[in-house]
C-alpha cells in the first residue's frame, strides 16, 4: 500500500493534478505464476484535452521507475514479480491503436482487477470499442462471454 500510495502522489507531483482512487482489490497474478498477491488501485485525473497520451505513458513510466528500477519482464520476455506497475487502462473515449499504447487497454475487459475499480472510478464509462458498460463488461467478464486472452 505504501507503494501505491507513493505512486498516486508522483502521478499528482508530475502531472500538477489531484488523483481519485479506488478501493484496493487484491488479486492472484495474471498472466504467470508467482506466490505474491497483487494489490491494485484505479487512479482517475483530469488533463487537458490536448494533452499528448504518449507524454502521458512517458511520464507514468518515469513514476515506475523512481518507485523500482526492476524489470517488468524476464530475460525470457515473462512477466516478473514487480514492485509497481501503471497502465494506462482509458483515456475517456479516446482510441488508439500506436504500438507503444492501445486504448482502450486490450485485455482490461478480462481482467475484474482493473475493472472493479473503473466501476468505483467511471461507473458510467463506455467502452468505445465494445460499446459496454462497465456493469457490461463485469457481468461479460464474470461469464466469459467476451473471450480470453490469447
Amino acid at each position: 500500500m505504501a507503494n501505491l500510495s507513493r505512486a498516486v502522489a508522483l502521478i499528482e507531483a508530475r502531472l500538477g493534478v489531484r488523483a481519485r482512487q479506488s478501493a484496493p482489490v487484491r488479486s492472484e497474478p495474471w498472466g504467470y505464476e508467482s506466490a505474491n498477491a497483487y494489490i491494485n488501485i484505479g487512479v482517475e485525473v483530469s488533463l487537458p484535452d490536448t494533452t499528448d497520451p504518449l507524454r502521458l505513458l512517458a511520464e507514468l513510466q518515469k513514476v515506475e521507475r523512481e518507485i523500482s528500477p526492476a524489470a517488468h519482464r524476464k530475460p525470457d520476455g515473462t512477466y516478473a514479480d514487480r514492485v509497481i506497475d501503471i497502465d494506462i487502462i482509458a483515456i475517456d473515449s479516446v482510441v488508439s491503436d500506436d504500438p507503444r499504447l492501445i486504448l482502450p487497454h486490450p485485455r482490461m475487459h478480462l481482467r475484474r482487477f482493473v475493472l472493479e475499480p473503473l466501476a468505483e472510478l467511471r461507473p458510467q464509462w463506455l467502452h468505445p470499442r465494445l460499446g459496454l458498460t462497465v456493469r457490461q463488461l463485469l457481468d461479460a467478464c464474470d461469464h466469459g462471454s467476451l473471450g480470453a486472452e490469447s
